[in-house]
């Protein structure tokens, strides 16, 4: 029977794991960095934690169903909601702020497109129990950090930088009615991919709605760019100043880093998911060729609503499937498994038994070994010695058994030499590790 994987899920065949270790080794390099200790949890979780965060309407996007026990159930699409279960069940205990991280593999039953599939792993970072800017830097410096140790640099990838609470003031500003503040929202989120004819319907059809303010402020204000002019928006009025001083500390706190190249204001960032109180942004490459490769923002109110605890929190997720596009569209991928250290080849049967005593010191020494399973031609050994990239190889005959050596082999140099038995393992230790 020929069977392939479901639509939207991957196989990793070693070349393909590779690159994935390779994300997630950075991964938590650079989170643990930052002191972010790593947590997991469930991969299936109550349906109703999911609909409470985001309503009935979810359950059409999740691989839901009910359990032998009649429970409804689903596999996680994210990871914010466990993670408020989780803090909120030792809310007491845990000592803040709390930097916490995780790698978890998430399913959504959504269309697939390039970047989007069904099922992705993804790196969550969330910093909990600090309400102050200092707070919302340190969690943007962590994803720019990531994008660096990949080797990103600014030139590659750019952070899209907005706050909530400056886009309220702004409509506030502009007298927008507080009843049309979440569809001036939507709009602002989704205008950089409406058609001109789209704007000119949703305005023939809308404006009524934001009077005395127009469809046409959104455009306005969806243009704004940089410090510059955002400040001269800003200065029409005090409370807009005062509710833009977060913002401008989060940047200024990330210039102070070295990191304000990588950074632009954007107000069109808004974030769709409604949980979002404050400072929000998206990580894109600079081209706009991906999806967004990361979102996050601060979520001040969430932990009460599903987790019954008040702590102010922020975080972050960024997912495998765009980041492992973009690090080969700039050839910054694995093209290849890393190989094994010792390749261990024998020339008659009665060498065998001292090729199993080598590998298994040589093991006991954290090296990487291989040799043949079976009888087979030198050439063919080493040729197998080749195709597994081994860095060395020792050969095992009569002739050098008889004087207690082997041949060694240096298949990057090029290079062999008889090594006494005695002397082997110390010596390849030295070369893996010199």
């Amino acid at each position: 029977m020929k069977t392939k994987a479901l639509p939207g899920f991957r196989d990793f065949y070693p070349t393909d794991l590779a690159l994935r270790s390779h994300i997630f080794n950075t991964w938590r390099a650079v989170a643990t960095r930052y002191g972010f200790e790593e947590y997991d949890g469930p991969p299936l979780e109550p349906l109703d934690l999911y609909t409470t965060k985001s309503g009935e309407e979810i359950v059409g996007q999740l691989y839901n169903f009910r359990d032998k026990g009649e429970r409804a159930v689903a596999l996680r699409p994210e990871m914010t909601p466990t993670l408020a279960r989780m803090v909120a069940a030792r809310a007491g205990e845990l000592r803040k702020p709390i930097r916490w991280f995780s790698i978890p593999q998430l399913f959504r039953y959504e269309r697939q497109q390039r970047g989007r599939l069904r099922e992705h792993f993804q790196l969550n970072c969330d910093l909990i129990g600090e309400a102050g800017p200092l707070a919302d830097a340190e969690i943007i410096a962590l994803a720019i950090d990531v994008m660096r140790a990949f080797g990103l640099g600014p030139q590659d990838v750019r952070v899209r930088l907005s706050d909530r609470r400056v886009l309220t003031a702004i409509l506030q500003q502009r007298r927008f009615p507080a009843e049309s503040f979440a569809k001036a929202f939507d709009f602002i989120d989704k205008v950089e991919r409406l058609r001109r004819e789209q704007i000119e319907e949703f305005s023939f059809s809308q404006n009524k709605a934001f009077a005395p303010a127009t469809v046409q402020d959104l455009v306005d204000i969806a243009a704004i760019r940089g410090w510059d002019q955002l400040h001269s928006e800003l200065a029409k009025s005090p409370e807009s100043l005062e509710a833009a001083e977060p913002l401008q500390e989060v940047y200024q706190s990330l210039s102070h880093m070295g990191l304000g190249e990588f950074v632009e204001v954007d107000l069109t960032i808004v974030r769709g998911l409604a949980y979002y109180t404050g400072v929000v942004f998206e990580l894109f490459d600079a081209g706009r060729t991906l999806r967004a490769i990361c979102g996050g923002g601060r979520y001040d109110n969430l932990l009460r609503e599903l987790g019954g605890v008040d702590l102010p929190a922020l975080g972050f997720g960024m997912g495998d499937v765009v980041l492992g596009e973009l690090l080969k569209d700039r050839g910054l991928a694995p093209v290849e498994g890393p190989g094994i250290d010792v390749f261990l080849a024998f020339i008659t049967k009665e060498d065998i038994p001292d090729v199993l005593d080598l590998a298994h010191r040589l093991r006991d020494q954290a090296l990487s070994v291989e040799y043949p399973l079976s009888p087979q031609a030198v050439g063919k050994q080493l040729k197998l010695a080749d195709a597994r990239k081994a860095r060395v190889a020792v050969v095992v005959g009569p002739d050098e058994r008889s004087r207690g050596q082997v041949i060694l082999r240096d298949l990057r140099r090029g290079s062999q030499e008889a090594v006494a038995q005695s002397e082997l393992v110390d010596l390849i230790k030295v070369r893996m590790h010199g």
